[in-house]
């Protein structure tokens, strides 16, 4: 059996830097002839640094499919050492050598030293089984359990969100909320947030990417959003780890997962997109930060100024962007230490390793880091959270560099008498809110709490809006609380005991959605309004804020 062997790596990836080349000269070639603004040249600038960014991906990519096609060359030589007189390559080991090597040969012929020429023994340098070794428990322990995906690529932009069962407070759907409302149509499009389901019980997997679906159904079908869910067998026995850095159990056990939380979340995301950046599922982000991300990465290319991290968040591992060609160094860095470090420490031990010298001082070091590891001003992303995925923790750490983001939306209302029975926190009163001067903060809601707004006359209500929680509170919300209103004459055709009608004559025309808002219009058959209210009937956990309030009248 003759086994024809591919060309050398060498050659494959000079062939495919030549392919990309060929793809891209064009592309460069219009933009350069078709900008013809004044900013022209700033243009053409930041393409090509993205072309020089897409290419570097590219090239990871090729590598890993390099890689397997590496591992099927020494499966088939294998196969063919093992076939005695099979091949001419098996007869004569020395076929491929040069000719000036192989005179050198035939001179030492019947010295042993001449047979050592291309033995058939091949290195294994340690790949991740090495360093978890329990993953060769199970063939399938880095297989997916769970994927939702429309198999979108070649994004510019890829968003890890890994999340987990919390005792209580679960910050998801709001974070997931923020991040798309950010988003404008065109981000939108060369995006891809990777939810992480870090948990092995599918059962709450499936909730979870349920719960995705159902609220974010075209997000989902157009490919912006994916779920994915590890193997059971992909941890090792977390509750037999080394007690490290002298913390608790449970603390090394936390820690320890998240590290490879985020080696199997990096890896999954790699050969989505040109960028990875790192998120948590407690976060709030300001408008159009993917641009901003963006951009800034483009710059520092454009300008030729080499980065490992760029940092659009002070906290933890929030916000942290990373070249996806260069994520196996952090992959492989965690998979190593996973067990001795939290994850922040371990980025930066991996710079400090990398760059800094030991035999010069400490500020040095911090100088040189500083050029690869380069911080965004105003942050782009803000912790939200208080209660940690680490049971009893709280984590009430807040980026003071992050942006000041409207805490209530002002608006001109119809003249009303304005009363609550919920206790208003403070001078967070409803009357204030009403008038645009701040928001409504009251204390825990009760069934049957009403907040009514009766009008000095009674009006034409086209629309109304209502927002509860705020950036600094998000949990703040109105929950199974419905908008109501009081017309002036009942029509005909609704009778008092209608469902949607309440004992005491109001009828029922909206209520608070899952991420705490209320919006819609009064149909016309309603005629003028007396009043609208909201009505709570259910006690809640949190206290409640309506930062927004906009009754919109019918211009007659």
């Amino acid at each position: 059996m003759v086994v024809n062997l591919p060309a050398s790596p060498l050659r494959r990836r000079n062939c495919f830097l030549i392919l990309g080349f060929a793809l891209f000269a064009p592309f460069c070639f219009f933009v350069l002839f078709s900008v013809p603004d004044v900013n022209s040249e700033q243009v053409l600038i930041q393409r090509l640094a993205e072309l020089q960014i897409k290419l570097q991906y590219l090239d990871s990519v090729y590598r890993i499919r390099q890689e397997d096609l590496q591992k099927l060359t020494e499966y088939m030589d294998v196969i063919s050492s093992s076939q005695t007189n099979s091949s001419a390559t098996s007869l004569n080991p020395n076929a491929d050598l040069k000719p000036d090597i192989k005179q050198l040969v035939r001179n030492m012929s019947g010295l042993n030293a001449a047979n050592g020429v291309n033995p058939p023994v091949m290195l294994r340098f340690p790949s991740s089984y090495y360093f978890l070794p329990h993953l060769l428990d199970d063939p399938l322990s880095l297989r997916l359990a769970y994927l939702l995906s429309r198999g979108r690529t070649g994004v510019s932009l890829v968003m890890g969100l890994p999340t987990v069962k919390r005792e209580k407070q679960n910050y998801l759907m709001d974070t997931l909320q923020n991040l798309i409302e950010g988003m404008n149509p065109s981000e939108a499009n060369d995006t891809l947030i990777v939810v992480f389901v870090a948990e092995t019980d599918l059962k709450y997997v499936l909730q979870v990417a349920r719960e995705i679906e159902i609220r974010h159904p075209i997000h989902v079908e157009s490919g912006l959003i994916e779920v994915i869910a590890p193997s059971h067998s992909y941890y090792p026995n977390l509750d037999k780890l080394r007690i490290t850095l002298g913390d608790s159990r449970e603390r090394v056990r936390w820690r320890s997962k998240q590290n490879l939380d985020f080696a199997f979340l990096m890896s999954y995301c790699q050969s989505k997109g040109t960028f990875y950046v790192q998120l948590e599922d407690d976060i709030l982000a300001v408008p159009r930060y993917v641009t901003e991300m963006k951009n800034f990465a483009l710059d520092k290319t454009a300008k030729k100024e080499p980065w490992f991290v760029l940092d659009f968040c002070q906290l933890g591992f929030i916000g942290k962007m990373f070249k996806s060609a260069e994520l196996p160094w952090l992959i492989s860095f965690f998979q190593m230490f996973y067990n001795d470090k939290p994850v922040d420490w371990l980025l930066d031990h991996l710079l400090y390793t990398k760059i800094c010298n030991y035999e010069k001082n400490n500020d040095i070091c911090k100088k040189e880091k500083a050029k690869l590891w380069i911080h965004y001003k105003p942050s782009l992303f803000q912790h939200v959270g208080t209660h940690s995925s680490l049971k009893g923790k709280m984590q009430r750490l807040k980026d003071k560099q992050f942006g000041k983001v409207a805490l209530f939306f002002p608006h001109s209302n119809p003249e009303a008498d304005v009363t609550s029975s919920i206790k208003h926190y403070k001078q967070y009163t409803l009357k204030r809110a009403y008038l645009g001067e701040t928001f409504f903060w009251g204390l825990l809601p009760q069934p049957d709490d009403q907040l009514t707004f009766t009008f000095s006359s009674p009006i034409h209500v086209k629309r109304f809006h209502f927002r509860s929680g705020n950036a600094d509170h998000p949990a703040d919300k109105f929950y199974n609380t419905t908008v109501e209103v009081l017309p002036l004459l009942m029509p005909k055709n609704i009778t008092k005991s209608s469902t949607n009608v309440t004992t005491d004559g109001f009828v029922i025309v909206g209520k608070f959605d899952h991420v705490g808002i209320a919006s819609g219009v009064v149909d016309e058959m309603f005629g003028k309004i007396k009043a609208v209210r909201l009505h709570v009937h259910s006690d809640s956990e949190n206290w409640a804020i309506l930062s927004e309030i906009h009754i919109r009248e019918e211009s007659r």
